[in-house]
């Protein structure tokens, strides 16, 4: 991070002091434990812990300064900035730092698909520039600031993913982080809670536009028919990206399989090893960024060969003759749409049989019980053989693919996850192929781990 005094950030966050104290700032931190010399801490309050009880630990560990929103009885108070809103604060020395650093900004929104494009452009970007990709998914009012500040100092390109589930959070977090580049990777029913329909996801993600520096491109997914209208309605100037011929970049020739996918950019053949046509999508996102910022297609083809799946986003794993699609992170309709239908041409191509373990799709709001029949139907239509969930929402699904599926198929709802953990080796054949998803609230990780243990 660009160096700082004291007395600059006290004036950037609107302290209503100035510390006697003038040191130098090289670093920001949320978290007590990791504050170091020359550092800054912001006391943030959450759900679980209130960074203002671990401000003493903090400067005791060397940090110059913190950032409190209320008062405290510390010894060091003189070493402290007080401001309404620490959060407010950080996202102001957010901006601060991008406005007045070198690099360049790619930031990502979408449905699905967020981290897994993130983490191909820094692949890809990362072959010929100096990148840096937001840790994990640091996609919020406190994540993006940070990725920011972890930056290093000879960073070229720092790419961010920006999420949302209530309106008007994306308009926020891309005026602090201003992107060069700004990327729609798809819009579904995701978070319609707090949303309620899809026409309010789709005006929410195209936000990201208003935060565009000069000269900057749009990039959306042209295979989304309602995303271009709506882009075109509302005179948004963009590049689309996809898979068919309509768009502006599109991939050819496209050819899925049970280990990943091959396509053609520029007559030239791609292999990426990444399952499910989502992540084909998400590669031509990448190649329409990296095409437009001066990358061949070859060197685009030899980076993406190399790339590694992201833990619990579509990622496959063996366990002795077992073969587990782990996809715990996340779960919206568009999502179990695409794992449904890579699951089947897995199971199909291999002469394996298909099992799908699966929990709710949270926030869905008034729509949850339409979109579980919805996905009881396509359980049905891809042929699952074996089907097990646990009660709520979930079990709807189960109800309506019992209604269409063959007589063979074998679906079950247990009470809840412990439950269905203690019982799947009754369920389970050596060779099959199973997709373990679920929205990350219902922590169905324990199922793979559970797998880990019987197969292994």
């Amino acid at each position: 991070m660009m160096k700082l005094t004291i007395k600059k950030i006290a004036e950037i966050v609107k302290s209503k002091n100035i510390p006697a104290a003038d040191a130098e700032i090289t670093s920001v931190t949320i978290d007590s434990r990791k504050a170091v010399q020359g550092g800054v801490f912001f006391a943030i309050k959450g759900e679980n812990h209130d960074g203002h009880d671990y401000i003493s630990q903090a400067l005791a560990s060397g940090a110059a300064c913190a950032v409190a929103e209320r008062k405290i009885s510390v010894p060091e108070v003189g070493k402290i900035l007080f401001v309404d809103d620490t959060i407010a604060a950080m996202e102001l020395l957010a901006k601060f730092v991008r406005d007045n650093s070198g690099f360049k900004v790619i930031s990502i929104t979408g449905s699905a698909g967020k981290t897994t494009t993130k983490n191909m452009l820094s692949a890809v970007l990362g072959s010929k520039l100096k990148c840096f990709a937001s840790p994990k998914s640091y996609n919020n009012n406190i994540g993006v600031p940070l990725t920011i500040f972890e930056a290093p100092d000879d960073c070229e390109i720092i790419i961010s993913e920006l999420g949302s589930n209530h309106p008007g959070e994306i308009e926020n977090l891309t005026r602090i982080i201003s992107p060069d580049i700004a990327i729609i990777t798809t819009v579904c029913p995701a978070h319609l809670e707090g949303f309620g329909s899809i026409d309010t996801i789709i005006k929410e993600k195209t936000s990201i536009a208003i935060g565009l520096r000069q000269g900057g491109e749009f990039f959306i997914n042209g295979d989304r028919p309602r995303l271009v209208e709506y882009c075109k309605k509302n005179n948004l100037k963009f590049m689309a990206f996809g898979t068919t011929e309509n768009c502006d970049v599109s991939l050819g020739n496209i050819k899925l399989f049970g280990d990943g996918s091959k396509f053609t950019v520029e007559g030239l053949d791609v292999n990426l090893p990444l399952i499910g046509r989502a992540n084909v999508e998400n590669a031509a996102a990448v190649w329409a960024v990296a095409k437009y910022l001066g990358f061949s297609s070859a060197e685009f083809a030899g980076a993406v060969s190399k790339i590694k799946p992201v833990a619990m986003r579509m990622e496959t794993l063996d366990f002795g003759s077992v073969t587990v699609i782990s996809d715990c992170y996340n779960a919206n309709p568009g999502s179990m749409e695409n794992a449904l239908q890579t699951l089947s041409l897995m199971a199909e191509q291999k002469g394996r049989r298909p099992v799908f373990i699966f929990g709710k799709m949270g926030e869905l709001g008034a729509e949850s019980s339409n979109l579980h029949s919805a996905l009881g139907r396509q359980i049905a239509e891809n042929g699952i053989a074996v089907v097990l969930t646990i009660k709520g929402e979930a079990a709807i699904a189960a109800k309506i693919a019992k209604k269409h599926a063959s007589s063979h198929n074998y679906i079950t709802v247990f009470e809840n996850l412990e439950q269905l953990t203690d019982n799947l080796h009754k369920f389970i054949k050596p060779d099959d192929i199973i997709l373990v998803k679920a929205s990350r609230s219902e922590r169905f990780e324990a199922v793979v781990d559970k797998l880990r243990l019987l197969f292994s």
